[in-house]
């Protein structure tokens, strides 16, 4: 298991500049999940965003999309 300190990421959302603290570990998987998909960090991250439930931070958001694509692969 890799243990890091989270770390601010810088995004862009819909034109709007924002960052989202995450793990080492999770932006990693994010970052290859955008790459699945076919589209940037910052179009997944904006899909993202735009489906969480009002009170969701995004960074919590992230990390459930990262967490349910791990799930859905097992």
């Amino acid at each position: 298991m890799r243990y890091t300190r989270p770390a601010k990421r810088s995004l862009t959302l819909c034109g709007h500049r924002t960052s989202v603290t995450l793990e080492e570990p999770f932006w990693q998987e994010f970052q290859s999940l955008a790459k699945d998909h076919d589209i940037s960090v910052n179009a997944l991250a904006s899909r993202i965003d735009a489906a969480r439930p009002s009170g969701v931070g995004l960074a919590s958001a992230i990390r459930v999309f990262v967490l349910d694509a791990a799930l859905e692969s097992k």
